[in-house]
């Protein structure tokens, strides 16, 4: 049953958890704007979503607590979709962040996680109009 649920939402909740990962990295890219030596990171959307796609597994799952079974981030193919962001202009200080460009990143984000759950929801409106019948 899940997996003809999984067919018909089709890529749209990957790419929802997806958008969630890269709000997650642009945030702290944004906290960290004034952080000597900071590097700027951005997920290779289109790479991470052909990953999780073809491996049917689900974002990297984080420890929290001493007692949980240890991951192995590092290697797994989604964390192999962060990338260091190129800078456009260097910093003095080393930090690789430009807040500008990391607030039109995370609106444009914002936008792609609101369509895929537009979508989602029109999804499950229509199984719910055949289901029903109204």
């Amino acid at each position: 049953m899940t997996q003809i649920l999984d067919n018909y939402l089709g890529i749209h909740p990957q790419a929802l958890k997806l958008s969630e990962w890269r709000a997650e990295v642009l945030a702290a890219n944004l906290a960290n704007a004034d952080t000597p030596n900071y590097k700027a990171q951005d997920v290779d959307f289109k790479s991470a979503l052909a990953a999780s796609n073809t491996a049917s597994s689900s974002l990297p799952m984080t420890a929290t607590h001493a007692g949980h079974i240890a991951l192995n981030q590092p290697g797994d193919a989604l964390t192999a979709q962060l990338k260091y962001r190129i800078p456009n202009a260097s910093s003095l200080d080393g930090n690789t962040v430009d807040a500008q460009m990391e607030q039109a990143n995370f609106a444009q984000n914002a936008v792609r996680y609101q369509a895929s759950l537009t979508f989602i929801n029109g999804m499950f409106h229509g199984l719910l109009t055949a289901i029903t019948g109204q």
